[in-house]
């Protein structure tokens, strides 16, 4: 069975930093891209990050980009989001999700077929 993990989520104050962390299991990782998605409280869910299969495609949202780095480790089989200069608006619960790519990476949620449980980001004023 396809399986994701999302751990790395936390309290920490505006400026702060976290590392999220997507473990993939039950699937060709490296065939498969992989995006970041969040999701406030009474908000719809957005994309952050998604990065494709061959790590050579890389997007970024435009409220995250220069803060924000997604990495895969295909040898580990897990995707990394490291979140820098914390916002408040960050606050949200973020997922990861997968999809088989074809060297593309995707943005829009639908477009994904794997969800993990969610990791819950909070940050202070």
């Amino acid at each position: 069975d396809v399986q994701l993990q999302a751990s790395g989520g936390g309290l920490v104050q505006a400026g702060g930093s976290l590392r999220l962390s997507c473990a993939a299991s039950g699937f060709t990782f490296d065939e498969y891209a992989i995006g970041w998605f969040r999701q406030a409280p009474g908000k719809e869910r957005e994309s952050v990050s998604c990065i494709s299969s061959s790590d050579d495609r890389i997007y970024y949202a435009g409220s995250v980009k220069g803060r924000f780095t997604i990495s895969r480790d295909n040898a580990e089989r897990t995707v990394y989001l490291q979140m820098e200069s914390l916002k408040p608006e960050d606050t949200a619960v973020y997922y990861c999700a997968t999809k088989r790519g074809s060297g593309n990476y995707y943005v829009i949620a639908r477009q994904y077929d794997y969800w993990g449980q969610g990791t819950q980001v909070t940050v202070s004023s």
